[in-house]
């Protein structure tokens, strides 16, 4: 963490602080932790991939994804999606569901897959 990290963290918790003793509220100290609710700020983009990871979950079974180990496959279809796209096919014709709801929904695939096995060599580390 740079100093200028660390002075804007330190900004925002003394701003933090002096609002909650002002306001006498409650304390709560998230303010360095992801803001998951910005997600919703592409609630429709969201709805359009939860669309895709649906109907993959009745195609083969829910979480069946995380079973494949080649992620060159999630690349692969993650393209071809991106590819049609690109070519001006908007919408994928066995699903009937947008290629670029596809195209990012193999990516999350790539990176759920990705992070799982940095979390697992960590765990492996000890």
């Amino acid at each position: 963490m740079s100093i200028e990290d660390y002075k804007n963290t330190y900004d925002r918790y003394v701003l933090e602080e002096k609002l909650i003793l002002e306001d006498n509220s409650f304390r709560k100290y998230d303010y360095d932790k992801p803001n998951m609710a910005i997600l919703f700020d592409t609630s429709k983009a969201l709805e359009e991939v939860s669309k895709v990871m649906s109907y993959g979950a009745n195609k083969y079974s829910r979480m069946n994804w995380s079973k494949v180990d080649d992620r060159e496959r999630y690349i692969s279809a993650s393209l071809r999606h991106l590819s049609a796209w690109s070519n001006g096919e908007k919408i994928d014709p066995e699903s009937n569901l947008n290629h670029l709801a596809h195209s990012i929904t193999s990516l999350l695939f790539i990176l759920e897959l990705e992070q799982n096995k940095a979390k697992e060599k960590q765990w492996n580390g000890f």
